[in-house]
């Protein structure tokens, strides 16, 4: 295969100017049965019976109920525009939203120069409480 037989007219002991590709054919016969060793092993499927429902989705006219608590620089929360006294007031207004039958939709926008541990109080609360749907609103004023 690699090897070249006959005089040629070279020298004793010069090595001859044919490249011996044995080894580089070697070499391919192991990829190829690598590959073919693994190909099947790639083509397994598992089969599931899956439910088919005949049923179209439930409509979804209903558009969630938004509420919109904004978080002012000095730690103000307001709830859809309207000054929320304090904490208790805040906490028991999320929990008559918790309470309702289709859990309302929060939209939460920090101004920009609020301090987080206020942030992080109004999401920590809401949580808590049950308001899992929440929305932080107005990032594009943070990109800076």
């Amino acid at each position: 295969m690699g090897m070249s037989v006959g005089g040629g007219g070279h020298e004793e002991g010069e090595v001859p100017p044919v490249m011996n590709t044995t080894p580089l054919i070697d070499v391919l016969l192991v990829l190829l049965v690598m590959l073919i060793i693994t190909i099947p092993i790639q083509t397994h499927a598992v089969k599931l019976d899956m439910p088919v429902s005949n049923q179209p989705p439930p409509p979804t006219d209903v558009e969630p109920q938004v509420i919109k608590l904004d978080v002012d620089f000095d730690g103000t929360v307001y709830w859809n525009g309207e000054t929320i006294a304090g904490r208790q007031d805040m906490e028991q207004r999320m929990r008559e939203a918790a309470a309702q039958a289709e859990t309302p939709e929060v939209h939460l926008r920090p101004n920009k120069l609020v301090e987080y541990k206020h942030v992080a109080a109004v999401l920590a609360t809401a949580q808590r409480l049950g308001l899992n749907k929440i929305a932080m609103i107005g990032n594009e004023q943070f990109a800076d």
